[in-house]
């Protein structure tokens, strides 16, 4: 049997990365580095998760997946024989690149692979925003025409942000995450970015950073127009409030907050990942409990039996899960039947 799961972060040095994820939530960072990502669960070639708990600490996702698939996802499938998401920390001391992922028919064409994700902010600066999707009344070939001009960004939509905020990011949006920015970000399990325009910055090499033009205009929606961050109300459920993040056929992300103390139960037979955001969290399933402080994961496998959630009243946790036809909420309170 396996059990709830977390796993020793792998750190990603970005031009644009800053120390905020040291500051916010005590990530033991390398000395002197701008930390833009923490790869917190990943079966990436090069950059597979090593788990930091229990018996098997010390094995890695991929022997997961190779020699427990069934008991880790249950019926949900691995595409390429891979863990299905990658779960990150993202944290924006300067703007991103303007960029874009493929869509599966596109990523085809060029060699890459799909990626859709999902951002939800847990820090923002004031005056923060998101650039996603395209002006209204935007073009084509005014794209182009202000790409090659270098005033490009003046064609993408523009949204102001703050804490709690969510977007999601389908293949094929035009996006880049602004400046003073942290957020967790739940995506498939790829690494494809093509880059349409990076602010004329140079890399950690101090050289200009490749771009990806024709990548990029072959993938990008050019009717995806000013997108809208997510409004899902919060909905009374038990003893807790829970918002709807993402549905997609991919995966679904949701909110909970419980406002006083509650446990939760989950029911077996389906993986799901949490994220403390805000508060402390405990997962438990028999004698193995894991306690999460706000930027720490824990991944429940599909073959546990008695999962168990204790949040902290007033606190604030993700779930993830791999998407089914239903978009029932997944947790119910102790005072209910699982």
């Amino acid at each position: 049997m396996l059990y709830p799961l977390t796993f020793h972060p792998i750190f990603k040095e970005r031009v644009w990365g800053g120390r905020q994820l040291e500051a916010l939530y005590g990530k033991k960072l390398p000395p002197g580095a701008s930390i833009g990502e923490s790869w917190e669960i990943s079966d990436r070639p090069g950059d597979v998760s090593v788990i930091a708990n229990g018996p098997l600490a010390g094995k890695d996702l991929r022997w997961l997946m190779e020699h427990h698939e069934r008991d880790l996802l249950g019926n949900s499938p691995a595409p390429n024989g891979r863990f299905p998401l990658l779960v990150k920390l993202l944290d924006a001391r300067e703007t991103l690149s303007l960029q874009v992922h493929p869509s599966p028919a596109k990523s085809a064409e060029s060699g890459g692979e799909p990626k859709t994700e999902m951002w939800y902010i847990t820090h923002a600066a004031p005056g923060a925003e998101l650039l996603a999707g395209l002006k209204c009344g935007v073009t084509r070939d005014e794209f182009e025409t202000r790409l090659r001009a270098g005033t490009v960004a003046d064609c993408v939509h523009r949204l102001p942000v703050k804490a709690g905020d969510s977007l999601f990011l389908p293949s094929g949006r035009l996006h880049a995450l602004g400046a003073g920015i942290v957020l967790v970000e739940i995506q498939e399990n790829s690494d494809t970015t093509y880059r349409v325009f990076d602010w004329n910055r140079a890399g950690l090499d101090g050289k200009p950073r490749q771009l990806h033009t024709a990548q990029s205009l072959a993938s990008i929606d050019f009717n995806d127009v000013e997108p809208a961050l997510t409004d899902a109300p919060w909905m009374d459920a038990g003893n807790f409030k829970v918002r709807f993040l993402a549905r997609d056929p991919l995966f679904k992300v949701d909110l909970f907050h419980p406002p006083s103390a509650s446990a939760i139960l989950f029911r077996p037979t389906r993986l799901r990942i949490f994220a403390a955001v805000s508060g402390r969290l405990q997962v438990t399933d028999g004698d193995i409990s894991v306690e999460l402080q706000p930027g720490q994961f824990c991944l429940a496998p599909a073959n546990i039996k008695t999962g168990e959630v204790r949040p902290e009243p007033d606190s604030r946790f993700l779930v993830a899960e791999l998407a089914e036809p239903s978009n029932r909420v997944i947790l119910v309170p102790q005072d209910r039947k699982a």
